[in-house]
């Protein structure tokens, strides 16, 4: 029989994933997004729309979104034989020059390695770490951030009509990697309609990066190593999530963001927060996420906030039709 820290541990995360469940295109418009409603243990689902979301949270509730804005990360280049190179700006790493990237094909890039875009050198590939990441020389900032295209999740294969739909209508400052996925089915009538209703909302920001989404590829969650994000709260907006009758997060991004600022007494910084079974909730008592993909730490966080029946929910919502991922549908739970 396998450990609890085994291989079991985590394959409890897997769930049964037809392809066709995995969303390519979002929906529209933006709140025609399906909501699946997540009850106790034992009692049935609700099945709505997240136009329906003022309906659904009370007076006195306080709505928390993360208004990061994702910034074009990916870059399509060459090398000097011509050949295909794909950059992917993670992170700055000290002066503004370097940054850390996922390269592709990795083993075909060492250090030393140049890339173009036509005749133009972009990029230089200055050390690979031991996480795999590279180090890179952005030597053309300006052309880089012309050719670079928002970086969407491996798993869809559609390119959108229009790239802003990838951001939520109320995001600001460019930083992250991707999008904070809940908030994408958010629009200014929902938001309207949620104030007349007393629910207030608040901004916080956290640069999404591999934190968020690199998948978990050790056996035990024990080993699995969270990368650092940056997180910022004013101070302001931490007084109204301490006086609130009850906070409603929007997506992961925030829950870290609120627990991490609320375990560490800091309003800005960096977290690594793993959220897993156990862990000693402080701040979010309602969670809005999508649907997501297997063997994740967003599910893995699903699990933490809602309990073991959070596979029923799954089984539910595939059956039921709901899309899963960056572009699919949402859940909304309360904390068990």
């Amino acid at each position: 029989m396998e450990s609890e820290s085994g291989s079991s541990e985590l394959a409890f995360f897997s769930y049964d994933l037809p392809p066709e469940s995995i969303a390519q295109i979002p929906a529209e418009p933006r709140d025609s997004a399906r909501l699946l409603v997540g009850g106790s243990a034992g009692s049935e689902p609700l099945h709505r729309r997240v136009a329906d979301l003022p309906d659904l949270l009370q007076p006195g509730d306080l709505l928390v979104v993360n208004d990061t804005r994702v910034r074009p990360a990916r870059l399509n280049l060459t090398k000097v034989t011509g050949g295909a190179a794909e950059v992917f700006l993670v992170e700055p790493a000290g002066d503004p020059q370097t940054w850390l990237a996922m390269v592709k094909p990795g083993k075909r890039l060492p250090p030393g390695t140049i890339l173009y875009d036509a005749d133009q050198p972009i990029v230089e590939i200055i050390a690979v770490r031991d996480d795999g990441l590279r180090e890179v020389c952005v030597l053309d900032h300006e052309r880089a951030a012309q050719l670079g295209t928002l970086p969407l999740p491996p798993y869809i294969t559609r390119k959108p009509d229009d790239y802003e739909r990838y951001q939520t209508v109320y995001s600001k400052r460019e930083g992250s990697v991707a999008a904070p996925t809940a908030g994408l089915h958010l629009t200014d009538d929902v938001l309207a309609r949620l104030s007349e209703a007393g629910v207030q909302m608040a901004r916080v920001e956290l640069e999404v990066g591999l934190g968020t989404f690199k998948p978990i590829t050790a056996d035990s969650l024990d080993d699995h190593e969270m990368h650092y994000e940056t997180y910022r709260i004013e101070p302001e907006v931490w007084n109204k999530i301490q006086s609130a009758k009850r906070v409603v997060a929007v997506g992961t991004t925030v829950v870290r963001t609120l627990e991490s600022a609320a375990a560490t007494g800091q309003l800005a910084g960096s977290t690594n927060l793993f959220i897993r079974k156990g862990f000693n909730w402080q701040v979010v008592d309602v969670l809005m996420t999508n649907f997501h993909m297997p063997q994740s730490t967003l599910l893995v966080l699903v699990d933490a906030f809602f309990g073991p029946t959070w596979t029923d929910l799954y089984s539910n919502a595939v059956k039921a039709g709901y899309g899963v991922g960056s572009f699919g549908d949402a859940m909304l739970l309360e904390r068990s």
